[in-house]
């Protein structure tokens, strides 16, 4: 078994800078959790960003209590590694949202084929931004 080391805040962005596949953890209204399958990112201040759309329930969820989990995993999550980050959610709202929309969809997937397309798709769809400020990051020990 390779040996153990906990995880920093530094090695976790690196993660959410290369591996895009994620499960993102809200609060209902009732306190049970909801999870929700994401694509996560990376902005430029190290923050976790994700794409959704206004009437999301995650969205809702954040609005409300703005604590969120997120864990983000490999294709192949079993001995390549996961990171779980934690922090509070704020919610960005088009226009605002755009610049972060396109730079989540180049470090997700690279070049759009028509950015102006792109853009009409993300005001059609009132797609937001979820950005997490990384307060802490696990796992910290091995269970």
């Amino acid at each position: 078994m390779a040996e153990f080391a906990p995880v920093e805040i530094d090695h976790a962005k690196e993660f959410l800078r290369k591996h895009h596949w994620g499960i993102l953890a809200t609060r209902r209204k009732n306190g049970n959790l909801q999870m929700s399958p994401v694509t996560v990112g990376l902005d430029p201040q190290g923050r976790a960003i994700i794409s959704s759309r206004e009437t999301a329930y995650k969205v809702n969820n954040l609005r409300r209590d703005a604590r969120a989990a997120l864990c983000a995993i490999t294709s192949k999550f079993h001995g390549e590694g996961w990171v779980q980050v934690n922090g509070d959610a704020e919610i960005i709202s088009l226009p605002d949202a755009l610049e972060t929309l396109v730079h989540l969809h180049r470090q997700a997937y690279g070049e759009h084929k028509n950015w102006p397309e792109f853009h009409e798709r993300m005001a059609r769809e009132k797609r937001v931004i979820i950005r997490i400020a990384i307060d802490t990051v696990g796992p910290q020990v091995r269970g």
